[in-house]
């Protein structure tokens, strides 16, 4: 009987859940980065502005160099795969989602409390695309232009995100990928 009842209190004290009171089974936590390095070895990762654990939801969503060269992925460019799959690109450690200014373009995307409306559901095409579902001419897109961040050896790189027409021309800046580290 004592081993049934720490079984059971086991099971109870370990059933996690989000924010829906949906069971958290296998979280794991990815980065979404573009494909094409362009001109960072390190690649460009979706972002949020700020450092890590001090990043500011408030503020808009940035492509920047990639973390996992430290190792891990960063919480603040870690998504949650499952969330991924079912169309919301939620960051785990801050309890948002990413979510489009407008359903136009260009829009600028940024975070906020996870609502499942329209500007946050987003697909990741199997050719790369990352699309809001309400309009699937739009493409998650890096600007052409960069910026130098402040830290990091070599130093950190920064464009800015944004929706726009997806074209063909602008593949290198409109196809991304997921992984683990």
């Amino acid at each position: 009987m004592k081993k049934l009842i720490l079984l059971l209190l086991f099971i109870s004290c370990n059933n996690q859940s989000d924010e829906n009171n949906e069971p958290i089974l296998n979280q794991q936590t990815v980065e979404v980065y573009l494909l094409n390095t362009l001109n960072d070895s390190r690649g460009y990762c979706i972002d949020m502005k700020g450092y890590k654990t001090d990043a500011d939801i408030n503020k808009s969503l940035q492509a920047h160099s990639c973390y996992s060269y430290q190792g891990e992925v960063s919480v603040d460019q870690g998504f949650d795969m499952a969330k991924i799959t079912n169309e919301e690109f939620y960051i785990s450690h801050f309890k948002v989602c990413m979510e489009a200014e407008f359903l136009d373009n260009p829009s600028s995307l940024k975070l906020n409390s996870c609502n499942k409306s329209n500007k946050q559901r987003f697909i990741l095409q199997s050719d790369g695309k990352i699309q809001p579902k309400s309009d699937l001419n739009l493409c998650l897109t890096v600007s052409e232009n960069f910026s130098e961040g402040g830290g990091g050896t070599p130093v950190h790189l920064i464009r800015s995100l944004s929706l726009e027409d997806c074209n063909d021309a602008l593949s290198s800046y409109q196809k991304w990928g997921i992984r683990a580290n």
